[in-house]
């Protein structure tokens, strides 16, 4: 049996994670978000699909799944044939980084999980993302985003007074979970280079969604404070909301007494800080409903753009409440290179989201096409160590 080092990357070498080797079982949202973040800088990324994976077209042709799985190679394997499992061993053997989002009991059935595979690989980081946690009693519930979003508390805050739970218009617990999975994995490679060991990395949706209430979460846990549904309207600091001009609405931020008397100086309505109801803070807030209609009628006369202009001109912080459309189309946005391209062979050329985050000496980079199914299995096995008479084998019995 022919045998190599370890599967050299894809990526170009100036990329951060150029050299580590990542085996991605995962699938749907949050897992895919993990590995997608070590794709973008650099990682070779091998996706591993059943042999039977939908074919291209349908939901595998659509933005979702496009943007999610580029900077990819695929490869179809089937772990619940014997030989599938032992190929993945193999595979393995020779990674860095195996990340996963089964729900807790299936990898163990399966035959992958971390105490197999660390007897396998020592240096191995084995990242698992679930609904609620590896362990615990809602260890084996389906896990889903807008679940963990009621169960976290985020849809009790979002909304308007009294509308009734509202869940948040992007998969916030999904996201965040594979940021955070992907942070771990970062951290784990980092202690690895210390102790030369890998070893097990965890989260979960309703683990990101309560981390991600920040404050409001600490206004419970030190102050016994539970907040509610505060809509548009900031709930510490106030006047901070959407208020309506004379064409549409805009964000206004006001926290603190100097921007507060800046606001009033540039909208023109000096009066309202002689007004004994907005004379501080408490008292604003005890009559935000008031201030928002004083503050609306302040703005009545003048259209959004020339609010926008004139608020950032005077330090008070105010920005357009854009459609989808007009954020893209924004200047500074434009400036910001928010946006990538790759070429695919499947849909032509294709424009995706960039990372948020430079580096200025070894930036990321979108350099892969989202793989079609299994496109990239000969390559893939055969830097492995395969030799071309296992791979026709594995095809011919359809474990490939």
């Amino acid at each position: 049996m022919q045998e190599t080092s370890a599967p050299p990357s894809k990526a170009p070498p100036r990329l951060p994670l150029a050299g580590l080797t990542v085996l991605d079982l995962t699938r749907v949202r949050a897992g895919p978000t993990a590995v997608r973040q070590l794709a973008d800088w650099g990682a070779d990324v091998v996706k591993i699909e059943m042999p039977d994976a939908e074919a291209l077209g349908g939901p595998r042709e659509g933005p979702d799944f496009q943007n999610l799985h580029r900077n990819k190679r695929s490869l179809t394997l089937n772990l619940k044939a014997p030989e599938g499992l032992a190929a993945f061993r193999r595979m393995v053997a020779k990674a860095d980084v195996v990340v996963e989002n089964y729900r807790p009991d299936v990898k163990d059935r399966l035959g992958v999980g971390y105490e197999t595979l660390r007897a396998i690989n020592p240096r191995l980081v084995y990242a698992s993302i679930s609904g609620f946690g590896q362990s615990g009693p809602y260890r084996d519930r389906p896990g889903f985003d807008q679940i963990a979003q009621g169960m976290g508390g985020l849809m009790s805050i979002t909304g308007l007074p009294g509308q009734g739970p509202v869940r948040v218009g992007i998969p916030v617990a999904d996201l965040c979970a594979g940021l955070f999975a992907a942070q771990g994995i970062l951290l784990a490679l980092l202690e690895r280079e210390r102790s030369g060991e890998g070893q097990a990395v965890e989260t979960s949706l309703l683990q990101a969604q309560i981390f991600m209430l920040d404050f409001q979460a600490a206004r419970w846990l030190m102050k016994q404070e539970v907040a509610g549904q505060a809509g548009n309207n900031h709930p510490t600091s106030i006047p901070t909301g959407v208020f309506r001009t004379r064409d549409g609405f805009i964000n206004i931020a006001t926290t603190g007494e100097r921007i507060w008397q800046r606001m009033c100086q540039a909208l023109g309505a000096e009066h309202l800080l002689d007004d004994p109801r907005y004379r501080d803070g408490a008292a604003r807030s005890e009559n935000r409903d008031a201030l928002s209609r004083d503050i609306d009628a302040a703005l009545s006369g003048e259209d959004s753009a020339t609010w926008i202009e004139r608020l950032n001109a005077e330090g008070v912080p105010s920005g357009a409440i854009n459609a989808i459309d007009a954020v893209f189309a924004d200047p500074q946005v434009q400036h910001l290179g928010v946006t990538a391209q790759v070429h695919s062979p499947h849909l032509g050329p294709l424009t995706m989201l960039a990372q948020p985050v430079r580096l200025s000496r070894t930036p990321s980079a979108v350099t892969r096409h989202p793989p079609g199914p299994g496109e990239h299995s000969d390559e893939i096995l055969s830097a492995f160590g395969f030799a071309p008479d296992e791979v026709a084998r594995l095809r011919r019995d359809g474990v490939v």
